[in-house]
């Protein structure tokens, strides 16, 4: 088994975990006086309310740095790879030739010539080393907050295929010289998880080529990072599957308990738009238990920071906050005890939307990463300047519908 190792949290890490704290307890502070107005004179006084928002955008602003902090800390070190995959030198040599200058190595030098691409020398696509794989996926690791909770897998072909059984076999209790009947054998279904082209086009100078400190692995990792965790991001929470991964939001959704296989269960809020008026944290714990117990241990809130901001401010009947800081390097914020991942895109609390999600995400939702990475160069497209069209294919979708359940902003 493959070991991955993390360093351990960094002087920022922990200054930004001690500066988070220190906000969260201002912010109780406040809202706590706030609720103590709101109590006695129906409503809040305008300054009061402005220095809760201000207090909680600080505690948000911090949450934010911590988590930057900790996934800088997160990145997997390279501790534990197997040799296998490391590049012949020749090959190495080849495909740094091929981003700085362009050049085609005869016979290819172990690097491999993407069909379909032109094989002309001054115009051939080539599948990156491992090196720069690796690197790539590494960085892609680290910041798409999806790939951190979901299972991610590489395959070999564009299309990766998972039967599951949607009934399980039965069984059943008998004499010990009783005749055994036949049981119904398990009703199985096949998931079908495409992987589609994500790009990106990268550009560099051939100054910056030339520079012989350049790692043009990490550089290319670290130019791409951006782009491509963004546009996974969005797709893997609500991208429609034609021609990028499908989403969890995607998919047909049922209230709890009355869906069937393929359709997602939903937990109504309480109110159109809104969290209930009175006791807003029970329809969390309602969440919470609509998953069967075996997916609840592993699971965890998913919303953006807006939402969290709105559950921030809940209490329990006895008084104290459900939302809880990190309080030791590694970990995140909790809700209700579970851990909370904050993706950007998923939907502002409006009516009907699925703004919270809460399950294992790890035994729900699958990446499928086709192994290989293309890079085309262009150093003729936006001259002086030298483009490195990159491709990566990339699948994704829910493979198990009892793992994830949605929140649903309804009255019912």
């Amino acid at each position: 088994m493959k070991e991955t190792k993390t360093a351990s949290a960094s002087p920022e890490a922990r200054a930004a975990m001690h500066e988070m704290m220190a906000a969260f307890e201002a912010f109780k502070g406040a809202n706590d006086a706030r609720l103590d107005e709101i109590e006695k004179k129906a409503s809040a006084d305008a300054l009061l309310e402005e220095k809760v928002a201000r207090i909680d955008q600080a505690v948000a602003g911090a949450q934010a740095r911590l988590d930057r902090a900790l996934s800088e800390s997160r990145r997997p070190m390279l501790g534990g790879e197997p040799p296998a995959v490391v590049a012949a030198p020749e090959a190495k040599a080849a495909w740094d030739g091929y981003m700085k200058s362009g050049q085609a190595p005869q016979t290819h030098m172990g690097l491999e010539l993407k069909a379909g691409l032109s094989s002309a020398s001054n115009s051939a696509g080539y599948v990156v080393p491992p090196e720069t794989e690796r690197a790539i996926e590494r960085r892609l690791m680290a910041g798409s907050p999806m790939r951190e909770i979901a299972t991610v897998r590489t395959v070999g072909s564009g299309v990766f295929r998972k039967p599951v059984s949607t009934a399980g076999v039965t069984a059943g209790w008998v004499a010990e010289t009783a005749a055994r009947p036949e049981t119904d054998p398990a009703t199985l279904a096949l998931l079908e998880f495409s992987s589609a082209d994500l790009y990106a086009c990268p550009a560099a100078t051939q100054s910056l080529l030339d520079d012989a400190l350049i790692d043009l692995d990490e550089w290319l990792a670290a130019e791409v990072e951006d782009a491509f965790a963004a546009q996974e991001t969005a797709a893997f929470v609500s991208g429609d599957g034609v021609n990028k991964p499908k989403g969890f939001l995607a998919y047909a959704t049922a209230s709890e308990g009355t869906q069937t296989w393929g359709q997602i269960g939903t937990v109504a809020s309480g109110a159109a738009g809104a969290f209930a008026s009175t006791n807003p944290a029970d329809k969390l714990i309602d969440l919470i238990y609509a998953p069967k117990a075996q997916y609840r241990p592993n699971g965890r809130f998913v919303m953006n920071r807006r939402t969290v901001s709105a559950v921030r401010k809940f209490k329990d009947a006895d008084g104290n906050y459900i939302w809880s800081p990190a309080t030791r390097p590694g970990e995140t914020a909790s809700l209700l005890g579970y851990p909370v991942t904050e993706i950007e895109t998923m939907p502002d609390v409006a009516a009907n939307s699925l703004s919270i999600a809460f399950g294992d995400f790890s035994r729900g939702y699958l990446i499928v990463d086709r192994a290989g990475v293309r890079v085309l160069r262009d150093p003729y497209s936006a001259k002086p300047y030298v483009l490195f069209y990159t491709t990566k294919r990339v699948g994704g979708g829910v493979q198990n519908f009892d793992a994830i359940k949605l929140m649903k902003f309804a009255a019912s």
